[in-house]
């Protein structure tokens, strides 16, 4: 289910946008915490079991790399644990590792997200007409990894058949890795010279030609663009009282339970868990429209 894509093109990256903002420049643990458990319930509900097990298996291990290498290199804090090679490992440190690999990781996540909802169509429909040189270059690049992902697996598949990557040998596997690399060049550089003949069979550049567009601003967009606004300006609000200060060095200072942090910790946690909801929601309404069939 990915009905949250439906939704128009503008109201989505002001999600995101808002989303990951959030998450990078604010320093905050429970803010962190909320961004990554609203990254994990939204990309669960967008990918197959195969994906999520893949995604355990990149970014369990990113999160514990990243949390234990800071405090090897950085040594600030008012209390020190143990020493190691003459160095302090403080928990501050250790506590700042973990709260860079939270923030890290639930980023990665919401761009994946991200990727899912906003595509190549979606980014020129909202860019076109501004910077249309820059937009197109954009929507390419993104578009042109992915590509070349698929096609490089497409190529390894067929080189399997024929009885490539039989041998355990790392010289053999790095032959045949370069030759699979050669192939996808030479593809990649076909579809270049594909693409800009297409492009320009079809007007690309020309003056009064126009764009085609199927996206319409409707009231549900209206309605949840308001919501994603409403509950930026509530954290904003909050954040101007001071109610997220946090600092991890020299001390850890203690999270604020006031009346204005709670509002922003909640409004925040519905922003992020917002898409979820939509998708859990839409699901429930389509189990049951079909239990009346």
């Amino acid at each position: 289910m990915r009905y949250f894509s439906r939704f128009h093109p503008l109201v989505t990256l002001v999600y995101f946008l808002t989303v990951i903002i959030f998450s990078m420049f604010v320093n905050h643990p429970v803010m962190g915490i909320i961004a990554l458990l609203g990254g994990i319930c939204f990309t669960s509900v967008m990918t197959s079991s195969a994906e999520k097990v893949s995604d355990l298996k990149f970014y369990i291990p990113l999160f514990f790399l990243i949390s234990l290498t800071n405090p090897l290199f950085s040594h600030n804090g008012k209390t020190p644990l143990f020493f190691m090679n003459g160095n302090a490992v403080t928990l501050e440190a250790i506590i700042y590792g973990v709260g860079i690999a939270v923030m890290l990781v639930g980023v990665m996540m919401w761009a994946k997200a991200y990727s899912f909802v906003m595509t190549t169509d979606k980014f020129l429909y909202l860019f076109g007409s501004i910077v249309p040189q820059l937009s197109l270059v954009l929507s390419m690049v993104l578009r042109y990894v992915p590509m070349l992902k698929r096609q490089a697996k497409q190529v390894q598949k067929s080189q399997k058949g024929l009885g490539m990557y039989s041998s355990d040998s790392y010289f053999d596997r790095a032959k045949s890795g370069m030759r699979v690399m050669s192939a996808v060049v030479g593809w990649s550089l076909e579809h270049v010279v594909e693409t800009s003949k297409s492009m320009k069979a079809r007007g690309y550049g020309l003056k009064g030609r126009t764009n085609y567009s199927n996206f319409r601003f409707r009231k549900e967009d209206g309605l949840l663009l308001g919501i994603i606004v409403g509950l930026f300006a509530m954290i904003v609000v909050c954040m101007t009282t001071g109610a997220l200060t946090f600092a991890y060095y020299p001390e850890i200072t203690p999270i604020k339970t006031n009346p204005m942090a709670l509002i922003a910790y909640i409004c925040f946690a519905v922003l992020a868990i917002l898409p979820f909801l939509i998708e859990i929601g839409e699901l429930l309404r389509w189990n049951y429209y079909r239990s009346k069939i």
